[in-house]
């Protein structure tokens, strides 16, 4: 009687070492019993599986119960590593074009001049929306070809979002520096926009806002900044909330972190003269531009009384310039422009424009009246 003896096969593995690596990095350092459980369903095996592996791995160390930890070279490889798609530095810049239709008003002057000291000097600027806060930053930068980093800030906003974090790139875990980082490497000066959305995560900026570096705890990097570079900050609020609940979402900021900015700016909207002159550089006729400064005026003024609860801004004229351009009737411009504001606000914005442009001598207790 002939029995075949089956030789026994060694175990296949699935996976390798280095793709197992290759997936923790995106989780920095420390990986979490989570973190192993996702690496199996990642690589179609079971857990015990990819346990057994990690527990024959030196680059792993397991430094307690379901907690392991990647070595610093291995960190390092992968920060180390060139990301696909990022250019090389040279053949960047983020120098903000120049802008042919602005007019310096308001704080450009003092911001021009901070910029051009290359002082460290964090500023904070806070205003109504639609006046210029953040154009005035840009176009102060354009004007000497400074580089320019802007961040828009949102309540989601966190650390791996300003300073950087793992990213996979053609399989690949790949460390990518985040804007503040490469504003501190370029000595550019950083734009953080509509910082009063931010949540307590923005604290991690704690140690750049006194002039100082940070460290990258990831991948165990100090970053210091660079000759120029600076901090902007541009808010609706002053970082103290919005008591008339007219800017949802914006938040208390902690003290202490306001307290970093040596100087804050009021910005204001532009006088007529120039919001004439911003008007007729967008393509908007004289006449045309003012009456609608005149219209613009008696609005905010009802608005600052508070006798209405909308405002018409300098950038809501120049879509109301840009509308004409397109349309060629100027009410047309004006409703479409206005449509957004509820149906009572809308009318008598509306209204009051046609006794505008019919030369209507509106004296101001008539105007307030007018607009209500």
């Amino acid at each position: 009687m002939c029995i075949d003896n089956k030789e026994t096969m060694p175990f296949q593995a699935k996976f390798t070492e280095d793709e197992l690596l290759t997936y923790f990095k995106q989780f920095g350092s420390d990986i979490s019993a989570e973190n192993v459980k996702s690496a199996a369903a990642h690589l179609g095996v079971k857990v015990q599986s990819v346990t057994k592996r990690m527990n024959k791995i030196s680059r792993l160390q397991k430094v307690g119960r379901g907690k392991w930890c990647l070595t610093a070279n291995e960190i390092l490889k992968a920060y180390e590593a060139p990301a696909a798609t990022k250019p090389a530095p040279e053949t960047r810049s983020y120098v903000p074009s120049k802008n042919a239709e602005f007019v310096p008003f308001g704080n450009y002057s003092p911001l021009k001049k901070i910029i051009q000291s290359k002082m460290f000097y964090p500023a904070f600027i806070t205003g109504l929306s639609g006046n210029g806060k953040t154009l005035s930053v840009e176009q102060a930068c354009a004007m000497l070809n400074r580089e320019l980093i802007r961040v828009n800030i949102t309540i989601e906003t966190d650390e791996d979002d300003l300073l950087g974090g793992f990213r996979l790139v053609n399989g690949d875990t790949v460390w990518h520096n985040g804007p503040v980082i490469e504003a501190l490497e370029r000595g550019a000066i950083l734009l953080l926009d509509e910082i009063d959305l931010a949540s307590n995560k923005i604290l991690c900026l704690q140690s750049i806002l006194e002039g100082n570096g940070v460290f990258l705890k990831k991948i165990g990097r100090y970053v210091r900044p660079t000759a120029g570079f600076n901090v902007i900050a541009t808010a609706n609020t002053k970082g103290k909330g919005s008591d008339d609940g007219r800017f949802i979402g914006t938040n208390v900021l902690n003290e202490a972190f306001l307290e970093r900015f040596p100087v804050t700016f009021e910005q204001d909207y532009p006088s007529a003269s120039t919001e004439t002159r911003i008007l007729i550089n967008n393509g908007c006729d004289k006449d045309f531009a003012d009456n609608l400064i005149k219209w613009a005026g008696v609005i905010r003024k009802t608005f600052f009384d508070g006798g209405v609860d909308e405002v018409i801004t300098t950038r809501r004229l120049v879509h109301i310039t840009q509308a004409y351009t397109i349309f060629g009737d100027k009410l047309t411009a004006i409703k479409n422009c206005v449509a957004r504001f509820d149906d009572d606000t809308k009318n008598s914005f509306l209204d009051l424009y046609t006794k505008v442009d019919a030369g209507e001598e509106l004296l101001d207790n008539e105007q307030t009246t007018e607009v209500e």
